[in-house]
């Protein structure tokens, strides 16, 4: 049984990060990006790197930035992956927790017995094709290209990105559904407690940690445009 005060402070952290995320959003209207796709990016980033997706903005993206180091946009171009699939997961998660039967389309049944290889297989699916639509506004509007060659482009930029991401937050939600969630607290949790959130938070950093020296390659040899 997880104790009420972890609960509590779990729905303190995933409030933090939903807080960052609307004043993210606020910076978005006052002085929007460049590019428009980091619009979302950045909110949906906030929600799980909070106050520290805030300096980060404001060091290297925000009005006052001044001359941003390569390092710094690879970070950018991490978390433009990561935005992909932090949306995905708030989709997805939540839909196979409500609505169970969904599963049955990514191999519950057939391919797999337990419900988290085919929640993992509907998440990747959804995350692989929302990068790509995310890559798709960030690249083509610079090269200029048409439909076809958009998406093409937009896919050689998010398939390595997304799925170096995905090993991080795969491997770290994996040991927490595997290890420390029985062992602390007698039984795996799901999307219906905020503690799965905020284990998802941490998640989330992991997968950038994973997704980093993958997009400095793409962003070096010019398969993923510079955010």
């Amino acid at each position: 049984m997880i104790p009420q005060t972890l609960e509590v402070a779990a729905i303190a952290f995933l409030l933090m990060g939903v807080l960052c995320a609307l004043y993210v959003a606020l910076q978005m209207v006052r002085h929007p990006p460049q590019m428009a796709v980091m619009r979302l990016v950045w909110p949906l980033c906030a929600l799980f790197a909070g106050p520290v997706l805030i300096w980060f903005y404001h060091r290297y993206s925000g009005p006052d930035a001044d001359d941003v180091p390569f390092a710094a946009k690879v970070a950018k171009g991490t978390l433009h992956c990561g935005a992909g699939c932090s949306l995905a997961d708030l989709l997805c998660e939540n839909l196979a927790h409500y609505v169970p039967g969904v599963l049955a389309f990514f191999g519950m049944g057939t391919l797999f017995s337990t419900e988290i290889y085919a929640q993992w297989t509907m998440d990747f699916v959804f995350a692989l094709l929302t990068g790509i639509v995310f890559q798709y506004f960030a690249i083509v509007p610079m090269r200029e290209l048409s439909f076809g060659e958009g998406i093409w482009a937009a896919a050689k930029a998010d398939v390595l990105s997304l799925t170096s991401w995905q090993v991080g937050m795969y491997g770290f939600m994996g040991i927490s559904h595997f290890l420390v969630f029985p062992l602390s607290f007698g039984a795996p949790i799901d999307a219906g407690n905020p503690v799965f959130w905020v284990a998802m938070q941490i998640a989330m950093l992991a997968g950038f940690a994973t997704a980093y020296f993958p997009n400095w390659l793409l962003i070096r040899s010019g398969v993923k445009e510079e955010m």
